[in-house]
């Protein structure tokens, strides 16, 4: 680990991978236009090809060098969202590798709000992919020493403490009818409707053709200890631990959560992790109840964490 943000630059400019903290959780860090640098990320988190990453600027005008028709429209999300817990999806520029995209001919762009993170950035002088600094499919980390315990102690990590949101950022797609939410996140589409119309789609991409996204594999955020999302605790197996507001069975193991979204959200990853450290035969998550977008994408992550295989 390190806190010196021009070691971890100069380590990005000589093609090395380097976990940053970001508001969201910690991203596993590369330069997005250098193509094997970014095939050692999939390399690194066995992460599926089709699976395209985000690519994390410090700037508008670098994000508009990676896109090759920057609309107004983007401009005004960016101006209201930017630097925050947003991505855009939007037309890619030759200068973008096809391993950065998955294969598509879509880039999904952020500005982090974390001054490190922005400062890595400006630091290295060119955007930086950030897929979350784990194994692809387990649980995100929101802390360096998490980023160590998914990756190695080889791992370059730069810390700065842990991550203040706790879950991904909100992707959307921009498209001439409005915004397709490809993935819900802190970043509520009441906010996004302000400025544009959104659109639903349900057409899922064909077996192994590149996603739009990040964040849509059906199973994801995953512990390997078998999980379950629960909507009454009842009768809890001994062999259990239980994840949950409400106050738990007598006798069972349990790790209390926040009752307010901010919190949860920011509190969730590391609770899987402390559940899974247990070894247990399940993990019993009690599948909150509140209302509003960031409960909305607490539930995404929980029940793409609990998919059956």
């Amino acid at each position: 680990m390190t806190s010196d943000i021009q070691l971890a630059a100069d380590k990005l400019s000589r093609g090395g991978l380097v976990a940053f903290p970001t508001e969201t959780v910690y991203g596993l860090g590369a330069d997005a236009l250098d193509e094997d640098a970014v095939r050692r990320v999939f390399a690194l988190k066995g992460r599926p090809a089709n699976n395209p990453l985000i690519v994390h600027v410090s700037s508008i005008e670098m994000a508009k060098s990676l896109v090759c028709n920057w609309s107004k429209t983007a401009s005004l999300i960016a101006s209201r969202f930017w630097p925050g817990p947003l991505t855009m999806v939007l037309p890619k520029s030759d200068r973008v590798p096809g391993v950065v995209t998955g294969g598509g001919d879509t880039v999904a762009i952020r500005m982090p709000d974390h001054e490190i993170a922005r400062s890595l950035i400006e630091s290295f002088g060119g955007p930086l992919v950030g897929p979350s600094a784990n194994r692809s499919g387990t649980i995100s980390p929101t802390t360096a020493e998490h980023v160590e315990a998914s990756l190695g102690p080889d791992t370059l990590v730069l810390d700065a403490g842990p991550c203040q949101r706790g879950i991904e950022s909100t992707v959307i797609r921009i498209t001439e009818a409005g915004a397709e939410i490809l993935r819900p996140g802190v970043t509520g589409t009441n906010e996004i409707e302000e400025i544009i119309s959104i659109v639903q789609s349900d057409h899922e991409p064909p077996a192994n053709a590149p996603l739009p996204s990040p964040g849509m594999l059906t199973k994801h955020y995953a512990p390997s200890s078998e999980t379950r999302l629960v909507d009454d605790l009842g009768e809890i197996p001994g062999e259990a631990v239980v994840v949950c507001i409400s106050e738990p069975p007598a006798g069972s193991r349990a790790i209390r959560m926040p009752s307010d979204a901010s919190g949860y959200a920011a509190r969730l990853y590391a609770a899987l992790r402390e559940a899974d450290a247990f070894a247990p035969e399940i993990i019993l998550i009690e599948r909150p109840a509140g209302k509003g977008p960031i409960w909305d994408a607490v539930r995404d992550r929980l029940r793409r964490a609990s998919a059956q295989n």
